[in-house]
């Protein structure tokens, strides 16, 4: 009789930060189901845990984390590898925008909050995991970016600028970290049928309100979770190792 099939991520430790709800969830989903083990990060430690609940309790932990703090993103990487011993993959997910908007009509307050969630989290992850990642002779980023940086929307002028960041700081990663053995890869996904839409779109959910962004995708059809969840499998797995600083457009073609 054959042996099994062995999972594309079988005995590796992932931690997904905003694995709590829509791309990171799906991601947690992905991962467990092709073998690895996977810590949830999520301001929303409730969602966090119904989502490591429904995995498995060998499979999954719920930690609750602000992203942009570096004493919870340190307890993040530390609780991690006391539960596994091991991180292989840091999936830098959460992250938030404002409503679609006037650029002059953003606060400077959520402005700050803003690039502390989506870009100094990226930073802070660095900071806590590069060390873990040396001694144990390689390792892998994926961060999750957008379409904004490649083809802005009006009305998300910062929000565009964090996701910029993302892409920049992701090929700058996987130069500077490659002698390490240690990848840094980003998703650009197009606008997605997550929690976020209408703060994307900046009007309620409606077929009137989908058309115009409908219109600019040539596959003809919003994102989803689980096509961002198939992208990063893919960045995570061992056969991707030759695999970094790329930016891949999950977009249904929205940037060609």
């Amino acid at each position: 009789m054959s042996n099994p099939p062995i999972g594309r991520l079988q005995n590796l430790v992932a931690i997904i930060t905003g694995g709590g709800s829509g791309f990171g969830a799906a991601m947690a989903g992905a991962f467990v189901r092709e073998g690895a083990q996977v810590v949830i990060a999520d301001l929303d430690l409730a969602s966090a845990a119904r989502i490591a609940a429904s995995l498995g309790e060998t499979a999954a932990l719920a930690i609750r984390t602000d992203v942009a703090s570096n004493a919870d993103m340190a307890a993040l990487v530390a609780t991690a590898l006391a539960r596994y011993g091991r991180i292989d993959v840091m999936v830098n997910n959460a992250g938030m925008s404002h409503p679609n908007q006037p650029m002059l009509e953003v606060g400077e307050a959520f402005f700050d909050r803003l690039f502390a969630v989506n870009v100094k989290s990226v930073y802070l992850s660095a900071l806590h995991c590069v060390p873990v990642f040396r001694r144990q002779g390689g390792g892998s980023f994926i961060n999750i970016g957008s379409t904004a940086a490649v083809r802005p929307r009006p009305g998300l002028c910062w929000y565009n600028g964090t996701k910029s960041a993302v892409t920049q700081i992701t090929k700058s990663m996987a130069v500077e970290l490659a002698p390490d053995r240690i990848r840094a890869n980003a998703i650009n996904p197009a606008i997605a049928d997550t929690p976020l839409l209408t703060t994307f779109m900046g009007a309620p959910d409606t077929a009137e309100n989908r058309a115009p962004f409908l219109a600019s995708i040539p596959l003809g059809r919003l994102c989803t979770a689980e096509d961002v969840a198939h992208a990063a499998v893919f960045l995570a797995e061992p056969g991707s190792n030759f695999i970094t600083g790329v930016c891949l457009e999950v977009d249904g073609g929205r940037c060609i």
